[in-house]
């Protein structure tokens, strides 16, 4: 079975940081593009941040300059690494994998992690 499962969140006050973790299982990591999205609360969920199975990179702008995603592919893990937090960005955190691999696309998410940042 393909399980990714999330780890990392948490209680942080406005300007801390956060590392999030990534664990898939049941796949075959290096060959997926990975995104990890939040939710809000009477939000739509929304794209953080993606990198492709070559390890390239891109952010929201909310984002920019504030969270740096990557990848260690032997740890089957991604990580999300989350400065200057503020309340704005408090949310359930989830990771997905996608990939087409010999015409045949695989989508999975996790569960999610919650962070709070307080004021």
């Amino acid at each position: 079975q393909v399980q990714l499962v999330e780890s990392g969140g948490g209680l942080v006050q406005a300007g801390g940081s956060l590392r999030l973790s990534c664990v898939a299982s049941g796949i075959t990591f290096r060959l997926y593009d990975i995104g990890w999205y939040r939710q809000a609360p009477g939000k739509q969920r929304e794209l953080v941040a993606q990198i492709t199975k070559d390890g390239r990179t891109n952010y929201a702008d909310f984002v920019k300059g504030r969270f740096t995603m990557s990848r260690d592919n032997p740890k089957n893990t991604v990580y999300l690494q989350m400065n200057s937090l503020n309340p704005e960005d408090t949310a359930v955190y989830c990771c997905n994998a996608d990939g087409i691999i010999l015409g045949t696309r695989g989508n999975y998410w996790g569960q999610g992690t919650q962070v709070t940042v307080s004021s």
